[in-house]
């Protein structure tokens, strides 16, 4: 079995100002110890990397340098598969939205959908509600 993990739960496994930190960084650890395929959008990874760093978003953001190693720790572990947009991707991104409109925060929901439906990946560690508009994904609380 594979699963996948949102954006909020690496930033909260490196944000130590977080009251969720501690649990997160937990489950992280879980996650990557565990036999199973953890995969891991670009989209995720470079969203990571992002926000981690950017100073008007936390009071005490990574260096590049520290999120960096981050991503490269994750993605040196034999479990942890990073994915992509494979061929036809926009028209399972059109597909999987529907009639729904997607704008603003949705549409990189959307996009981290539609890689994971591209590769049969249904299990995704969020605490984004906003997922629960794709009827694919079996969503999990991570803690």
């Amino acid at each position: 079995m594979s699963c996948a993990l949102d954006l909020n739960v690496l930033l909260l496994a490196s944000n130590t100002d977080a009251p969720e930190h501690a649990a997160a960084l937990a489950f992280l650890e879980r996650q990557t110890a565990r036999p199973e395929l953890l995969c891991l959008a670009w989209p995720t990874l470079m969203g990571y990397l992002r926000i981690a760093t950017h100073p008007s978003i936390f009071a005490r953001p990574l260096s590049p340098r520290e999120a960096v190693a981050n991503v490269r720790a994750l993605l040196a572990l034999p479990q942890v598969r990073p994915l992509a947009e494979k061929e036809g991707f926009f028209a399972v991104y059109e597909r999987i939205t529907g009639a729904q409109a997607m704008r603003g925060n949705l549409v990189p929901d959307a996009h981290l959908a539609a890689i994971l439906y591209q590769h049969g990946v249904t299990t995704l560690y969020t605490r984004d509600a906003d997922f629960r508009r794709f009827d694919f994904l079996d969503l999990r609380a991570p803690f």
